[in-house]
């Protein structure tokens, strides 16, 4: 029971984060709920939290935590990273301290008009038992890209945890701008490269 209602949240979210990536090509905003990465599966399960893993971040380097002790657990497979079953395929990569307050004042849920969530407690990455504040949190690339457009550029938004962010997001805004992608996606490229600091001329959808 327990592991057909994990399958069946996680295929909503991925269904969801799909949509919010149509939403970011379509202009729909009313899609970007989609970013809350499966609130409702966050009760369901820690399987495999804390295991080695060989993803990497957006430095190339073994991609971190996102959510820690004290924080509420996120990852789309609820192991407090930013990975996915198959990340080539996935989009919960981009970790940002929802706990943060850009320049606007306004948090990720304010600027993407969904419920406020992100002020809400979840399951604590260190104890399912108690519940922990919402602070650094997996998001959907397709809905990051919308976020950044409707923050205002990439000078308005939230901090990113640079160290979790999983570099499956550098490649596929890469190929996206390659491929003629919307604006949202070519703008959500450079930003990241901006706000991590990376080479702005760097090609990281060339396999790493």
């Amino acid at each position: 029971m327990l592991i057909n209602m994990i399958i069946r949240t996680a295929t909503l979210t991925l269904l969801l984060c799909v949509a919010a990536a149509t939403a970011t090509f379509s202009g729909d905003s009313s899609l970007l709920r989609a970013s809350k990465s499966g609130k409702e599966s966050h009760e369901t399960t820690k399987k495999g939290r804390g295991k080695e893993t060989t993803k990497k971040n957006v430095y190339g380097k073994d991609l971190q935590m996102c959510s820690t002790e004290g924080m509420a657990l996120t990852g789309f497979t609820r192991d407090g990273r930013c990975i996915e079953q198959q990340d080539d395929v996935g989009s919960h990569h981009i970790c940002i301290d929802l706990a943060s307050i850009a320049w606007t004042g306004k948090n990720f849920c304010d600027v993407t008009e969904q419920p406020d969530w992100c002020d809400d407690k979840m399951a604590c990455s260190d104890d399912s038992d108690e519940k922990c504040p919402v602070k650094h949190w997996c998001v959907c690339q397709w809905a990051f890209a919308a976020y950044i457009e409707k923050a205002g550029g990439c000078d308005a938004i939230q901090e990113i945890n640079c160290e979790a962010t999983n570099i499956e997001a550098l490649k596929a805004y890469e190929k996206k701008s390659k491929a003629g992608a919307d604006e949202n996606v070519v703008n959500a490229l450079k930003c990241l490269k901006q706000r991590c600091k990376l080479d702005a001329d760097a090609d990281f959808a060339i396999a790493r």
